[in-house]
């Protein structure tokens, strides 16, 4: 009888959430092996080359699955990274590599590497001045401050002539933000889309869909997931996004806009509720066997 493959995989993630434990669970089915770490409670002594969390050692993994760094989006997330740097340089093989992740962390750096890689993007205008941030804001008509590190809206604060642009560039300053990011308004057709990649490969896309007295098309604003087949034309776009970023899983969010399509952001995180709701798609069943196929192969 042939030994059932069982190596170690350890997810990084946050226990209760469903998607940390549902991709947990799944790895437990498929090789017997269960453990769910918080990076907030990791332990990385430098001097004993150990890095640990609740007494066991994570150097003894075979891989990690990155789901979730941390509850909410911060700078603090980039130690985090740094901590699994040292992880994989010790051997143990991470999916997807911190390396990666950091590419796509802070928005700036996402949209950054779009436009360097000439996908089309909304126009965007990065800057410290406050002066500067107002004709920014006046000269786009209607635009989207957004803060660099956030997910789901969460912070981003809508700009027009309308609604007092410098006490709005004031407080959101006064609130700890040094850089304002500013993104010109586009006119949401009602939907925008989570294209998904496994391993480079387009698995799926799903609408979200906003709810009618939301500006933002996301679930915590009341948005809700629709199955949904772009055009192949948008579907390459999407590939072509996610590429300089070598992720093994993605998930790539677009709008079609009147203008054409753009590429708000390429994700490491999302995609698994999407998926689940829109087309009934276990991804993590998927990701799992993908992650399993790269260690009996040597990913890196």
């Amino acid at each position: 009888m042939q030994k059932k493959y069982s190596p170690k995989i350890g997810v990084i993630g946050i226990s209760g959430m469903w998607s940390s434990d549902h991709l947990a669970d799944v790895i437990q089915g498929k090789t017997g092996f269960r453990m769910v770490i918080n990076m907030e409670e990791v332990l990385f002594d430098m001097e004993q080359g150990t890095v640990t969390f609740q007494g066991q050692s994570l150097l003894d993994l075979d891989a990690l699955i990155i789901k979730k760094l941390g509850a909410e989006y911060t700078p603090d997330l980039l130690s985090r990274l740094e901590v699994l740097r040292y992880v994989e340089d010790c051997g143990v093989q991470i999916f997807s590599r911190p390396e990666s992740i950091n590419k796509v962390l802070d928005r700036l750096s996402c949209t950054n590497q779009l436009f360097r890689s000439d996908i089309p993007i909304p126009s965007t205008v990065v800057t410290e001045s406050m002066e500067l941030a107002e004709q920014t804001a006046r000269s786009m008509g209607k635009c989207i401050l957004k803060p660099l590190y956030t997910s789901k809206a969460r912070g981003m604060v809508v700009l027009d002539e309308n609604n007092n642009i410098r006490e709005k560039l004031e407080a959101y300053r006064t609130s700890g933000n040094r850089t304002f990011y500013l993104q010109k308004w586009i006119q949401i057709p009602g939907k925008d889309l989570g294209i998904v990649f496994l391993g480079g490969n387009y698995l799926a896309t799903y609408a979200r869909v906003a709810n009618a007295d939301s500006w933002n098309t996301t679930t915590r604003s009341g948005g809700h997931y629709e199955p949904y087949t772009p055009n192949p034309e948008i579907i390459e776009l999407a590939k072509k996004a996610q590429e300089p970023f070598e992720l093994d899983f993605t998930c790539v969010d677009l709008v079609e806009a009147p203008e054409g399509p753009r590429i708000f952001e390429v994700s490491a995180f999302g995609g698994f509720k999407g998926l689940k709701d829109a087309h009934g798609i276990d991804a993590a069943e998927l990701y799992v066997d993908h992650v399993l196929e790269g260690l009996r192969h040597g990913k890196n």
